[in-house]
């Protein structure tokens, strides 16, 4: 795929200014599907959660799943929205085949949730308020695998298969109001923004909010105008967009190639791109249809939804403590500096850090684990680091090098075992035989025998060049496979050296 034109992102700047908007869809955890009683449940075989409702067969009448019209409500009152007291549902005809009906249910001219406002904090401290228009209900489609071909995409495809599994599944989408003023921040915002939303439903409890499973996903819409022109320009909208580093990419992609191509004369596509993560490009899609063309109109087979205020105040109660208040908090309970927790949030490891700490792990040794090694093992399995290991069991794990059962480099190996499914970190050590060597008999056995092996290492250190131990203690250590506290065996081995004849 021929890569477009960009112009330099600084340039770009000076000639056009930035307008954002931002459709998040959160995928609810309900139990069950939004319109029917099929199981809400990720990687279950091709087409087994389905039943006539959510494939549309005749006959097949919708029911609203009331677990999802509560955890809608209140991810609107985390927004600051208003909730309505009447909205309804309503069909958005259109045909593709992951859409087995031929129309969404959605919302549309009466959202169950409108006028709210997020703040968010960029790294630079900069506060941006984002105006959001609407959250409104509706329900997922189902999922296209396009195969052969050498872009996954359905151009030069074979042929194309279809899982009805997620069709059916609750979302809510999350529409902001136009973006101005952002200028050089706007990739930061986009994915500032996200990270907000997707940290809001995981505090909430609404979402398992896991975006490489598309629990979470952002369209995010660009376009320019020329500097102080006031005039808005034709906006593109970059779909489905499945991770934060993702979402400030493709904004600031379309600013580069949206630029390059308005200042060579060239005009702008309303349309839907695709995003590629590989080669950090889009593409485009198809025209962007206007509400207009999709024909909303009332769903006849389900009832408005008007929520009493009683309840609403019930739901607002349940909130929990807002996610920028948590994270000032955890920063001074735990003393990080700016960097250390900012590197936490970077790595989407706040809560897995939380638990850890919540389990018995000081902060910083969780800390540690989770951005260290956790998460290295998580990038060669190509997954999440949190899905990796249990808070828990990363605790237990870092109790055994506090209490010196294990070296770092132990427990590194203990740590595999447990992530291969060998048992607990206690269990581990035992099936593996990886404690640390405690009795000093051994290590004294060792230690003497390098030292005879190595008498000119033997006469430097008598002669007080303490250094060259380091020879020594590196043979000890590989003698006991790494089962030994390197401090110890360099005392021993300073004793061993003065004492010996």
């Amino acid at each position: 795929m021929k890569k477009a034109e960009l112009m330099d992102y600084d340039k770009a700047l000076e000639l056009f200014e930035p307008v954002l908007g931002f459709e998040v869809h959160v995928e609810l955890n309900t139990k069950t599907k939004m319109f029917c009683g099929c199981a809400n449940e990720f990687g279950q075989g091709a087409n087994t959660n389905t039943c006539p409702t959510c494939l549309g067969l005749p006959g097949g009448l919708p029911q609203v799943n009331a677990k999802a019209i509560e955890s809608s409500i209140r991810l609107g009152l985390a927004l600051g929205c208003e909730i309505a007291e009447y909205s309804r549902f309503a069909r958005k005809n259109y045909f593709y085949p992951d859409t087995a009906k031929n129309f969404q249910t959605s919302q549309y001219d009466e959202p169950i949730a409108f006028n709210g406002q997020l703040t968010i904090e960029l790294e630079s401290g900069r506060l941006v308020t984002v105006d959001i228009e609407r959250a409104h209900m509706e329900d997922d489609a189902g999922k296209l695998t396009h195969v052969g071909g050498a872009t996954g995409r359905i151009q030069g495809a074979d042929y194309s298969l279809v899982d009805y599994n997620r069709g059916g599944v609750p979302l809510v989408e999350i529409v902001t109001q136009m973006i101005e003023g952002g200028e050089a921040d706007s990739p930061e915002i986009g994915r500032t923004y996200v990270a907000a939303i997707r940290e809001i439903v995981k505090a909430l409890g609404v979402s398992n909010a896991r975006m490489e499973e598309g629990n979470v996903r952002c369209d995010a819409n660009v376009s320019l105008r020329p500097r102080g022109s006031g005039k808005l320009g034709t906006r593109t909208e970059t779909k489905n967009v499945n991770s934060l580093r993702s979402v400030e990419r493709a904004v600031r992609y379309e600013i580069q190639r949206q630029a390059a191509l308005l200042a060579a004369g060239g005009t702008i596509t309303q349309e839907t791109r695709h995003w590629h993560e590989d080669t950090g490009i889009t593409s485009a899609g198809r025209p962007k249809s206007d509400a207009d063309d999709y024909r909303y109109f009332p769903e006849p087979d389900l009832v408005p939804v008007a929520p009493s205020r009683a309840w609403v105040e019930e739901l607002r109660a349940t909130l929990p403590e807002p996610p920028a208040a948590r994270r000032k908090r955890l920063q001074a309970d735990w003393g990080f500096a700016n960097l250390e927790f900012q590197d936490v949030v970077n790595s989407d490891l706040l809560d897995a850090v939380e638990a850890t700490v919540a389990a018995g792990a000081s902060a910083q040794s969780a800390r540690k684990w989770w951005t260290g090694e956790v998460a290295r093992l998580a990038n060669v399995a190509g997954v999440s680091a949190d899905s990796l290991v249990e808070p828990a069991q990363l605790a237990a794990l870092i109790e055994l090098v506090t209490a010196g059962t294990l070296t770092d480099r132990l427990a590194r190996q203990v740590l595999e075992g447990v992530i291969a499914g060998e048992g607990t970190p206690l269990e581990v050590v035992e099936i593996r035989g990886l404690a640390v060597v405690s009795d000093d008999g051994p290590l004294i056995e060792a230690i003497d025998l390098a030292l005879a092996s190595q008498p000119d290492v033997l006469a430097k250190i008598r002669d007080g060049k303490v250094q060259a131990a380091g020879a020594v203690i590196g043979a000890v250590m590989k003698a006991m496979r790494g089962q030994a506290d390197a401090a110890r065996v360099r005392e021993l081995v300073l004793e061993r050296a003065g004492a010996a004849e």
